[in-house]
């Protein structure tokens, strides 16, 4: 992997200092930042590929920041937060975070889940079979681009939703599960992954959509799971 930049936001130092010593001992180039503000100013000063957002910070939290970040950028969100309950990891999926990691976290699976998401990153769109342009009705999805249009107009999908459109949109008509939707997408094995995928299935239906309760493109099977009709 050649070197990528990741930001590390918490307002405890020595968190910070922690996690940038894993990191930067996997060739990845770290900054520092101790709120939210300093978080924007650094991501507008530096070409950053992965951010690692505490949720509870002075200033501007990161519940704050992430929804600034996402106003302009699609770079991938990991939010670390104190808090357990699925509410809380639900919301910070709603604002547009990838991912959600609990203190206290294993620092080898935190590294692991950064490395994951930057392969994610880097290689968005990229599969076998060689590119091409795929067309549902409206819809297309471009992978050298790594973009997807609706009537033409470009749609903003962060790494994560981009992923679940690429695969529901190269196989059309197959209905994938929860579990294989999430192991595929985010390269690891499941547990509970429920409320994470409906919250990037609700967001995607909200940006391609028109009547997101009554989806044209983008449908649940009952029990079975979703799949991009045809």
């Amino acid at each position: 992997m050649r070197e990528h930049t990741v930001l590390v936001v918490d307002d405890d130092k020595e968190i910070r200092e922690a996690i940038g010593i894993y990191l930067r001992n996997e060739g990845l180039s770290v900054l520092e930042a101790e709120d939210g503000l300093a978080a924007l100013e650094l991501i507008e000063r530096h070409d950053v590929h992965l951010v690692i957002m505490d949720v509870m910070m002075p200033r501007l939290d990161g519940i704050g920041a992430t929804h600034r970040i996402r106003e302009k950028k699609n770079v991938p969100i990991l939010m670390l937060s104190a808090k357990s309950e699925d509410t809380d990891k639900v919301l910070g999926l709603q604002i547009g975070a990838d991912d959600y990691v609990t203190k206290p976290f294993n620092p080898v699976e935190l590294v692991a889940r950064v490395k994951s998401r930057l392969r994610r990153y880097t290689r968005l769109g990229m599969y076998e079979g060689g590119s091409r342009v795929i067309r549902l009705n409206g819809l297309t999805l471009d992978p050298d681009a790594k973009e997807v249009r609706l009537h033409g107009e470009p749609v903003r999908l962060t790494p994560i939703e981009y992923g679940i459109v690429e695969l529901l949109m190269t196989h059309p008509g197959r209905v994938f599960s929860i579990d294989e939707i999430y192991e595929r997408v985010w390269k690891e094995p499941g547990f509970r992954p429920e409320n994470t995928v409906a919250v990037h299935i609700r967001r995607i239906r909200e940006k391609i959509e028109i009547d997101p309760k009554n989806p044209r493109y983008l449908k649940v099977v009952w029990g079975l799971g979703y799949k991009m009709e045809k």
